[in-house]
């Protein structure tokens, strides 16, 4: 076991609630609503799938159709996808639309699994290789350093960087090789089973976390430790814990 591949968002971050983020956006621009008023958008939004990071839209419409399979490949697909989506629900000003888009990069939109550090540290502390393999159209570096988990990362494979996505083995490739590391003494923690899961076709090792809100998960990282020391000891299996 020389390295570990870890998805970003839903496995070592979590976004904020659709509430507090529409509630900063309206905050932002002085903008007041009655509260159910706030409270309902939010839920629209959510249904939407309109949070990057949040959950997927309970529909997809044509109009958005066309970009979401491929969003993650560049910033301009990953904006058009979100806002298109965003746009479905009404919004008291038509600026929200984007000016929501860009809060969610706001490294405070975000907050580390309470295991995290923990485990980022401990895997330092055995010498592993970390790399970050994330489907995304923005850089998130921003968002390790302003947490203080920049220093546990070793290499940053984003797909938008590379005009690929997950579960492509390339992306996974490409990290593999950045951390001179064999695929085969590798193991890939995510929380999505297809996406994730493609690393696999290299003969990484894949551990699957639950994409939770970070209260409701507050240690499900933990054992990736412990998959780690069964792999060095030569049981290399997929250790998947749900989706």
């Amino acid at each position: 076991m020389t390295a570990v591949l870890f998805d970003f968002s839903g496995t070592l971050f979590r976004i904020q609630s659709a509430e507090s983020w529409l509630r900063g956006a309206l905050a932002e621009r002085d903008i007041e609503l009655p509260e159910p008023e706030v409270s309902g958008t939010a839920r629209a939004l959510e249904r939407m799938g309109a949070l990057p990071g949040g959950a997927d839209p309970a529909w997809l419409p044509e109009d958005v159709a066309s970009v979401w399979g491929v969003r993650d490949k560049s910033p301009e697909l990953h904006r058009a996808a979100y806002t298109g989506l965003s746009r479905h629900v009404p919004l008291p000003d038509e600026g929200l639309h984007d000016l929501l888009y860009d809060r969610h990069m706001d490294p405070d939109a975000w907050r580390p699994y309470p295991d995290a550090a923990e485990v980022l540290a401990g895997l330092q502390e055995r010498g592993i290789g970390v790399g970050v393999v994330s489907n995304i159209g923005w850089d998130l570096r921003p968002v390790f350093r302003e947490h203080g988990l920049d220093r546990y990362v070793d290499v940053y494979v984003l797909s938008f960087e590379h005009g690929v996505q997950k579960p492509d083995p390339r992306l996974f490739r490409t990290a593999c090789a950045a951390l001179d590391a064999d695929p085969r003494e590798v193991l890939m923690v995510g929380d999505n089973r297809r996406a994730d899961g493609g690393a696999a076709a290299l003969g990484c090792g894949v551990h699957f976390v639950d994409h939770l809100p970070a209260a409701e998960r507050p240690d499900a990282l933990r054992p990736v430790l412990d998959v780690v020391e069964r792999m060095r000891g030569g049981r290399h299996e997929d250790s998947g814990v749900g989706v």
